[in-house]
């Protein structure tokens, strides 16, 4: 046996040997400096010319922060609202919006990365964002602002980056976490995983690779009509996730990191119950759940060229997310109001009509994205004021991405409803346009839906120090992309069926200004001009005979073929100071955006369809400030938060059919305001390292829709209070915790399906304890 195999063999074997954690090493008086890789390369928060949160896996563990939805309480100008037609339907069905750039139709605003794999996908009728799951990660980017000279198109509000951890090359590590507790009123949750690291050549090749599995549990009870509860618990969900990553440093300038993760995310159901039934029951005849499934293998090699290091991340993911509606509501209520009834002269009897308009339907959504990316970087080192006052970046982008929709309705029972009262189902003179064949294994609709997204561009920054303290930033982006979208679709209740494809081209230039003044070393001042785009599209096709009265009402007779692209401009200024020996740091931007042709989704609640247009313009100002103070040994105290103001600044978006679209109308899904404060206190109990923490956020009033006359147009501000505690033993760290401890109950969105109002809350209090260890 050579001798590399016998340190692979060696590292293998000794991995799970003595502790290496010995204790914990004692807490800073300083504030903790994350670095990150806002401008594609690693550095100090400080010094870069944007607004920028970065919270460390380790602070998302303490505050057990577990998805998205709990980061949107905790980082200043980040909301999250249902995609349109999906109510909050969800995991998966959300979208983020930064800043108040918010639109629940076309492209994504806000671009969503897994280290260097892009894993944005546009707001489509049937899903939303990818939402990664915080397993192993070393810290979250939230990038406020468009970011489209780096991330691209669809970074129009700002970036999200799940930054992991990479492979360590000199030391081997065990890590476990387990989490127990149990939800008020529900069933209970739990988080298991475990991550190793092998140096298996030290300092040439490392392996990382770790499991997780979660159970977030469940507190709405199924009920039929008398009320009596049919499935408990039924809005639980389970995920499992994997992450394996090798790095391999052959020399000293270049390294190769081949990784893959995998997440799966089982929905029994979603977090919707009826508003006019006691708390917390839902009655529905159809089940909602849902699989959403996320593969994202890619390469990303780093190698130092000696004057500039060149970068090249190739990237694939594929997103595969099967669910189910309960159409009911409207599948079986539609097709009820086409029979024609006796009491007008036709052949239907009543009772045939409202036998129909109680079957029971489901929505069956089989949705796949495919995406392939490259991109290839070459950057200048770090600024060097003996070696030049310039620095640079400069590269290319590629993607090609797929997405698939396969829609199925049926009607359970529909052909033999119709033949108990004697009639055939096919009778046009009882179903106004009826023909044979139009309810295949009783599927009142199908429709196959194919997406085809290309994307070119060239990117770059110039930096040009004119001292050290001061220097300025010009960038830009030219991206050109393709977009088609190749439809059909059939059986009764899609009227005349519809077979058609449409080609969108594009293309944008997106140019970046900064300025940044370093005062002095603690303290930097910065301003930025930036623009944002975002692709335009094809819509889906609306069948008018389904949606005719939806159509009448919003001014038109026939959904929008296509929708354009939009664009705007953001304007900041900001600071980035650290007082008193780094034991205080204070960031605060205010920032003003116009934003032009803003695209938004029009859901039409009686037939469930949806379709893009451009609701005319907007404007968005407000503020952020992030605060971190260690006023006394081993107390942090934190406070943040956000304002923003988002509003239409023009009626031209109801000349497109989006009722509601007038000046000065707020912008749906974008809370007035948040905040968030934090207080930890270490100390030694027993000689033992100790802490005491308490968290409280704030969010905001928002609007669910533009709609007035919709029920989740007005959605109410809510806070939540969180508590936790802990002490460590040698490699063993015990917290116990209590997530939104007063067990605040507000409905925070209350949207209407059909007649059945919905209500969404969130999860109410629960309790437990974790267990983590480090070997």
């Amino acid at each position: 046996m050579d001798i590399r195999r016998k340190l692979i063999a060696t590292a293998v074997l000794t991995a799970f040997s003595a502790p290496a954690w010995a204790q914990q090493p004692q807490p800073s008086d300083e504030i903790e400096v994350v670095k990150v890789t806002a401008q594609k390369r690693k550095e100090d928060p400080a010094k870069v010319a944007m607004s920028i949160s970065a919270v460390t896996g380790a602070q998302l563990q303490s505050e057990h922060v577990r998805d998205i939805t709990d980061l949107t309480r905790v980082v200043p100008n980040i909301s999250f609202t249902a995609a349109s037609g999906n109510g909050g339907a969800g995991p998966g069905t959300s979208n983020v919006e930064i800043r108040g750039i918010s639109s629940t139709a076309g492209a994504a605003t806000v671009g969503i990365y897994l280290g260097d794999t892009p894993v944005t996908v546009g707001n489509v009728y049937t899903m939303g964002n990818i939402e990664p799951r915080f397993f192993d990660i070393d810290r979250v980017e939230v990038l406020r602002g468009p970011q489209a000279t780096l991330y691209g198109a669809s970074s129009m509000g700002g970036t999200i980056k799940f930054v992991p951890n990479e492979p360590d090359l000199k030391e081997r590590e065990f890590t476990t976490y387990t989490e127990g507790s149990n939800t008020r009123g529900g069933s209970a949750n739990y988080a298991a995983n475990v991550v190793a690291n092998f140096p298996l050549i030290p300092e040439e090749l490392a392996l990382r690779i770790g499991v997780q599995a979660q159970q977030t549990g469940g507190f709405i009870n199924q009920v039929d009509g008398n009320g009596k509860v049919i499935a408990s618990n039924i809005n639980k969900i389970n995920d499992q996730e994997f992450r394996a990553a090798l790095k391999w440093r052959p020399t000293r300038s270049l390294t190769v990191t081949p990784s893959v993760y995998y997440q799966r995310i089982d929905a029994k159901d979603i977090g919707a119950f009826n508003l006019d039934l006691p708390l917390y029951q839902a009655q529905k005849q159809v089940r909602e759940p849902s699989i959403d499934k996320l593969l994202a293998p890619s390469v990303t090699v780093n190698w130092d060229l000696g004057e500039f290091d060149l970068t090249s991340a190739t990237s694939y993911f594929q997103r595969k997310f099967d669910r189910t509606q309960n159409g009911s509501a409207y599948n079986s209520y539609s097709l009820s109001t086409f029979l024609t009834s006796t009491e007008d002269g036709g052949k239907a009897p009543p009772e045939l009509i409202a036998a129909v308009a109680g079957l029971p339907s489901a929505v069956y959504l089989n949705n796949q994205v495919r995406q392939v990316a490259q991109e290839f970087r070459l950057a200048s080192h770090p600024y060097d004021e003996k070696v030049s006052p310039w620095t640079w970046l400069a590269g290319t982008y590629f993607s090609r991405q797929h997405t698939n929709i396969i829609e199925n309705d049926p009607i359970f029972g529909v052909t033999d409803t119709f033949k108990q009262y004697g009639f055939d189902i096919a009778d046009p003179d009882l179903l106004p346009d009826a023909k044979p064949g139009q309810f295949p294994n009783d599927n009142s609709f199908a429709g196959a839906f194919h997406y085809r997204e290309k994307q070119a561009s060239i990117f770059g920054e110039l930096n040009y120090y004119f001292s050290p303290t001061v220097h300025a930033t010009v960038g830009a982006r030219y991206l050109r992309a393709n977009t088609t979208l190749e439809q059909r679709n059939g059986n009764y209740l899609a009227g005349a069926g519809n077979n058609s494809s449409a080609e969108t081209s594009s293309k944008a230039f997106t140019p970046k200004y900064a300025l940044t003044w370093e005062v002095n070393p603690t303290n930097t001042v910065y301003t930025s001009v930036a623009k944002g785009f975002r692709l335009g599209g094809a819509n889906i096709y609306v069948p008018p005979t389904t949606c005719g009265p939806d159509l009448e009402k919003n001014g038109i007779t026939a959904g929008p073929p296509a929708y354009s692209p939009d664009s705007l401009w953001s304007y900041e200024l900001g600071s980035k100071s650290r007082f008193l020996n780094n034991r205080v740091s204070v960031n605060a931007d205010v920032f003003y955006v116009k934003w032009k042709n803003i695209q938004q989704g029009v859901y039409l609640p009686t037939c469930a369809y949806t379709y893009n247009a451009n609701a005319g313009d907007a404007t968005t100002r407000g503020f952020e400030f992030d605060i971190k103070a260690k006023p006394l040994p081993g107390l942090t105290l934190s406070a943040s938060g956000g304002y923003v103001k988002a509003e239409l600044s023009n009626d031209i978006g109801i000349d497109n059919g989006v009722v509601g679209a007038v000046a000065g109308a707020q912008i749906q899904g974008v809370p007035k305001y948040n905040a968030a404060v934090n207080a930890t206190y270490n100390f030694s109990a027993w000689e033992r390292p100790s802490f005491v923490m308490a968290g409280m956020q704030w969010v905001g009033a928002s609007k669910g829709s533009l709609d007035p006359t919709q029920t989740d147009h007005d959605r109410p501000a809510y806070h939540t209070t969180d508590f936790s505690a802990g002490m460590t033993f040698g490699s063993y760290a015990f917290t116990a915790f209590v997530k939104n401890a007063f067990d605040t109950d507000t409905i925070i969105q209350h949207p209407q399906v059909a007649s059945i109002v919905q209500g969404y809350r969130l999860a109410p209090r629960s309790i437990g304890v974790s267990l983590a260890t480090k070997f």
